[in-house]
């Protein structure tokens, strides 16, 4: 992916010596910085790995976006960085402490204790034609949770998520899982581009979609 594919706020710099991706922030998780940009290790991240691997999310820099699975904020913090508002939901109590923590540096992130399965139980509060819906959930039925959240995007938005395998079905081949996923998705989604992330995270598959 060339530089000008990237959005806006995110930029290649120089990391023990390789061009990484990088966006500029407060720390989160340890990552080394240069002069302001912090790196965005693909290696923690589904999304970070979808842009190292030049998929075409559509993202520009700006839009507004809802996080589903946002764990301690690895992720959702670049995302923050540099996009507009972002709502991050996490299940976990534990690990939501840990995302308001990184909230308090990012006044844009807003974390929310929701179940990403019941999107009626946020639908209150998260605004209505965001432009992303980003989805990195450890759960089985992954396609569902996407269908269930398509109500929160914009006709002309995307989906960019990243379906682990071995979340949905430990015992079946993941290429299998990826075709069922995919189908299922087709219910409330154009797919517009897949591909494997083992390079970065094995038995996961990125996915760029819209709404139908």
């Amino acid at each position: 992916m060339s530089r000008r594919e990237l959005p806006e706020g995110v930029e290649r710099r120089s990391f023990d010596g390789r061009e990484r991706l990088a966006t500029r922030g407060e720390t989160v998780y340890g990552e080394p910085t240069d002069d302001g940009w912090r790196l965005w290790d693909a290696g923690r991240s589904k999304l970070g790995a979808m842009l190292e691997l030049g998929m075409k999310t559509g993202l520009s820099g700006g839009e507004s976006v809802l996080y589903l699975g946002a764990a301690s904020g690895t992720t959702v913090s670049h995302v923050a960085d540099f996009a507009g508002p972002t709502y991050a939901v996490e299940f976990a109590p534990r690990t939501v402490r840990d995302l308001v923590g990184v909230a308090e540096d990012r006044e844009n992130l807003f974390p929310l204790l929701k179940d990403a399965r019941k999107p009626d139980t946020y639908a209150h509060v998260v605004e209505s034609n965001l432009d992303v819906l980003v989805q990195d959930v450890a759960t089985r039925g992954q396609a569902d949770v996407a269908v269930r959240n398509r109500q929160f995007l914009a006709d002309d938005g995307r989906l960019l998520m990243a379906v682990k395998a071995r979340s949905e079905d430990v015992t079946s081949d993941p290429s299998d899982v990826f075709d069922g996923v995919v189908s299922r998705l087709g219910d409330a989604y154009e797919v517009l581009e897949t591909a494997r992330l083992d390079r970065f995270h094995s038995d996961h598959l990125g996915v760029v979609a819209r709404p139908r």
